[in-house]
């Protein structure tokens, strides 16, 4: 393409400082370097991690950033020592990378990987190395990906190729929320045929959890939220029952082989258990990304959408523009929306 190894200028939702409106602004984007690939994003969804580092993490060397981590877009151009991508290819950013050489990746009980940014930048959510400057200063990439831009660049490890007929628009769904619900019903939680299953709170990732429970057999699946609206569409999903909740997660476990898994990015509030929770058998976890291993999980869960195994169409409330953004966030931050597409670029 005729804009490889040049410096592109381009439009972005930049977050100046926490809390604050994102600002549309002209970006330069760098050419990628080695093991790079520049990457023009179509579509991306706007995930609730992205309102957690603006108005909850709050913490001021995470900013300015560009957010954003749930897209899908078209290979600009490559770096040096890129073989496996070209120009042209359809691809999902992952904000959790699959190097496949540390001891993570070469372990079937994970999906971490070491070279990720939240290895040794959690707290910052960002590696403050970065392809991107704005007004002369650089902005940071969040978690490594940043779609709330024309242009991104992101190391090879943390991005999949996918089906070159996979709508963009939808699939972008699968960068984040839908496969982080979805797994963790079917791998961390590792529902089984007759299972009774409860899921609390009913955003994109509780909905798609519902989604995996029904998928792997569940008999019965609670949908639990204090937002009594929801319920309707977690009937789509699968749900049979519907709470108000009451109890925690981990108690409403039943003894002895129940498994309370624990979704979703946040580290601003500690919370605790009492020991006889789980001397009387029952198991609490962690899940990231849903278990699953991201490079060579996320273009088999793009076939299984254009196969009709799951659904994404359903997620989708709301379609807006790049310059709408605040817009989604609002509609996100209060609750009236389960996913809102922007559009990014052509």
């Amino acid at each position: 393409m005729a804009t490889a190894g040049k410096v592109i200028k381009c439009r972005a939702a930049v977050a100046w400082e926490p809390t604050a409106p994102l600002m549309m602004e002209e970006i330069e984007v760098a050419p990628p370097q080695e093991g790079e690939i520049r990457i023009k994003v179509v579509a991306t969804g706007v995930c609730h991690t992205d309102l957690y580092h603006l108005f909850e993490g709050k913490d001021k060397r995470g900013f300015p950033t560009v957010l954003g981590h749930e897209g899908a877009g078209v290979v600009e151009s490559v770096g040096p020592g890129v073989t496996d991508f070209k120009p042209g290819d359809k691809v999902i950013p992952l904000f959790l990378s699959q190097c496949g050489e540390c001891k993570f990746c070469k372990c079937p009980k994970t999906n971490l990987c070491d070279r990720n940014w939240s290895s040794k930048y959690h707290d910052i959510m960002s590696d403050p190395t970065t392809r991107f400057t704005c007004r002369d200063q650089p902005i940071l990439q969040f978690m490594g990906t940043s779609t709330f831009s024309e242009y991104t660049v992101i190391n090879q490890i943390a991005v999949a190729k996918i089906d070159d007929d996979a709508p963009l628009e939808r699939v972008c769904l699968l960068g984040c929320g839908i496969s982080t619900g979805y797994g963790a019903a079917v791998n961390t939680a590792g529902v089984t045929p007759g299972s009774v299953c409860a899921v609390f709170g009913l955003g994109a990732v509780g909905l798609a959890a519902v989604m995996g429970c029904k998928n792997a057999g569940a008999s019965r699946i609670f949908a639990v939220d204090i937002n009594e609206q929801k319920f309707e569409k977690a009937k789509v999903f699968g749900a049979t029952d519907f709470l108000n909740p009451k109890r925690t997660a981990l108690e409403s476990c039943v003894k002895g082989w129940g498994v309370s898994v624990l979704v979703g990015w946040t580290d601003v509030k500690d919370f605790s258990a009492r020991p006889i929770q789980l001397i009387s058998g029952k198991t609490w976890k962690g899940s990231l990304f849903g278990g699953f291993k991201s490079k060579d999980s996320v273009p088999n869960l793009v076939c299984d959408y254009m196969n009709g195994k799951i659904k994404l169409d359903e997620f989708i409330t709301h379609k807006m523009s790049l310059e709408q953004v605040n817009d989604a966030i609002n509609l996100m931050k209060t609750g009236q929306c389960i996913r809102c597409i922007l559009n990014i670029s052509k």
